[in-house]
């Protein structure tokens, strides 16, 4: 792999970038992080991206780097590795300290950033339509850790993708500890029922997605009624349409669910739409941060 990577303010090839063993982000999975899309050299809802940040570090009461630093260095990553469009991972950690989970050993955090290419998550299927298995993997509780934390903690994402895979389809779309539909390991899931667009809301576990927000933003421009609700595995399974949305996989529809296609079992009419509107709108500086 070639490029540079962003690690505590020195820019070190890829092949040589690392952290201590004993960073607490590896021993123990504290840490958060961001991801963020640039396109045609605009950081696409940067400022929110970053204020997500923050409200993860304040619940993990980690201390950040004022903001114009991290901006910097999200900038200056991208810039230095010669990209005009890319996926960038923005990750914190609690830094190195001693065997224990105790974060009083680690006397600053660690920030790295990494800037590469950007293939599609799902490839070709996220344009054509997405198969879907219901996991058995839950979602957590929201009063066991808060799911509005983005934190390195995605084991419960990996345990459904896993089941994605045993079971040959694309994605997994995950339940709440209720039996409600939340999300799946990557994605905020949304669907069409009777011309109406449902999406879970934050009583079932999901991570309030930059990008579900700002499509939310779109489908009412365009007229489209929005409620975030409960919603069942049957409305799922009813559904007209459903689509995936998130920072690496933008917009991507589902057309099949459990083996059984959703609505006609092409991609449909609000999802067209609103893909059509969301590449306009990613490309408009008015969305972003320029490099």
């Amino acid at each position: 792999m070639t490029g540079l990577v962003h690690i505590d303010g020195a820019f070190v090839p890829h092949d040589a970038a690392q952290v201590g063993v004993y960073d607490h982000g590896l021993l123990y999975g504290d840490g958060i992080y961001e991801g963020l899309r640039v396109y045609d050299a605009v950081v696409f809802q940067a400022e929110q991206h970053i204020d997500r940040l923050y409200r993860s570090a304040k619940c993990l009461r980690l201390v950040l780097p004022p903001r114009e630093e991290i901006r910097h260095a999200v900038c200056e990553t991208v810039r230095r590795n010669g990209l005009r469009d890319a996926y960038v991972r923005l990750v914190v950690t609690r830094g190195t300290g001693r065997i224990g989970p105790d974060p009083r050993s680690c006397p600053r955090p660690t920030l790295i950033v990494i800037a590469e290419p950007t293939p599609p998550l799902h490839g070709s299927a996220g344009q054509l339509g997405l198969s879907a298995t219901v996991a058995t993997t839950r979602r957590n509780a929201v009063d066991a850790t808060t799911a509005q934390i983005k934190s390195l903690n995605y084991l419960g994402s990996v345990l459904a993708r896993i089941e994605a895979q045993e079971a040959g389809v694309d994605e997994a779309i995950m339940l709440d500890a209720r039996g409600f539909v939340s999300e799946s390991p990557v994605c905020n899931v949304f669907l069409v029922r009777d011309g109406t667009l449902l999406t879970p809301g934050e009583s079932s576990g999901i991570l309030r997605g930059i990008t579900r927000d700002f499509v939310i933003g779109l489908a009412r421009e365009a007229g489209v009624p929005v409620v975030e609700r409960d919603v069942s595995p049957y409305e799922l399974l009813t559904a007209d349409e459903v689509f995936l949305t998130g920072t690496h996989a933008e917009m991507a529809p589902v057309t099949r669910v459990g083996g059984v296609p959703v609505g006609t079992g092409e991609v449909g009419e609000v999802c067209r739409t609103l893909t059509k509107s969301f590449q306009a709108a990613v490309r408009d500086p008015a969305h972003g941060t320029p490099l």
